[in-house]
């Protein structure tokens, strides 16, 4: 089954610049990788941020003013909005990560806001009209970009080469450990563990992770703007990730493809979208304890796994 609806997802991928504007797609695109970075720390570190759009934003106001003003290549202002916002990551995780709960979350919230203020003042930012006109150049001299059908395949290919590093990070040893800190932090560092070192490293890599999405979404659309670092976008992609499934590696994806599909086709339709986005994350959180993707996709695989197990179990009792 997991075979089957990776290769599905394979020929949707492929195949839907053909039905849907590609732009959109990459808006999507960028917004599963903001998630996945999100979950990354959330449903697998336990750490709950409030502060991921300064990473997000952060790297889209760097790439924009690299890009344009700089006129750096796009694989320099690119980097440089990865470098950007894993620096903005390592220092909010300084600062952050030896606090706890809700405590932790504030903080990270506020060093946000704090980011958000300085884009507002900045005279490089713009302002309220933001980094417009962003040059989308060409990848390595050879990949036209202004080409959407291309610009997309590109992005595609950079979202799921992060998104295979995601799942390499979170079955490998060091995810592990962060499983079981957020499992039980005391007995990890019964362990003799670093746990502060270990939260740092993740919060930080989350961090880059976000700021490639936020670069790739200015470069996508030529703008860097306050919404990328207001705390609304933080707070919507703690529902991406809520609503799709915390703590599994596809959840994020599908709660962000929800997200801004809800987002996108009720735009013109009059109706609040935030009340909208309200009811269903209430609906989510009665309905579908572990999301939408871990009640549906992760029940159906347990329960064939369990029936499997069951079968062989009868069968050994039965040559017995």
């Amino acid at each position: 089954m997991r075979y089957g609806l990776l290769a599905l997802a394979a020929v949707v991928a492929l195949a839907a610049p053909m039905a849907i504007f590609p732009l959109f797609l990459v808006k999507v695109l960028c917004f599963m990788l903001f998630a996945a970075a999100l979950n990354l720390v959330l449903g697998f570190a336990g750490l709950l941020s409030l502060g991921h759009a300064a990473f997000f934003g952060g790297a889209a106001y760097a790439f924009a003013q690299s890009a344009k003003v700089w006129g750096w290549p796009f694989e320099l202002s690119l980097l440089f909005g990865v470098v950007v916002g894993g620096g903005l990551g390592f220092v909010f995780g300084l600062i952050a990560i030896r606090r706890q709960g809700i405590y932790f979350t504030m903080i990270t919230l506020a060093l946000a806001q704090m980011i958000y203020f300085l884009a507002v003042q900045a005279p490089f930012t713009g302002g309220e009209d933001g980094i417009q006109n962003v040059p989308r150049g060409t990848l390595l001299g050879v990949l036209d970009l202004r080409d959407t059908h291309t610009l997309y395949y590109v992005v595609l290919a950079i979202v799921v080469i992060c998104l295979l590093l995601i799942r390499r990070t979170v079955h490998s040893p060091f995810g592990h450990i962060l499983g079981a800190i957020r499992e039980n932090e005391a007995r990890v560092t019964s362990l003799g563990l670093n746990v502060s070192r270990y939260k740092l490293l993740a919060f930080t890599l989350s961090a880059a992770l976000s700021g490639l999405a936020g670069a790739l979404k200015a470069s996508a659309f030529q703008l860097a703007t306050l919404t990328d670092v207001s705390w609304h976008i933080s707070g919507e992609v703690v529902l991406m990730v809520l609503i799709g499934g915390i703590g599994t590696l596809w959840g994020p994806l599908v709660g962000a493809i929800f997200v801004v599909m809800i987002g996108h086709f009720l735009a013109t339709s009059g109706l609040p979208v935030s009340l909208v986005i309200g009811v269903v994350f209430m609906a989510c959180v009665m309905l579908f304890r572990r999301g939408f993707y871990g009640e549906t996709v992760e029940y159906l695989r347990e329960r064939v796994l369990r029936d499997v197990s069951l079968r062989a179990t009868a069968g050994r009792e039965g040559q017995k």
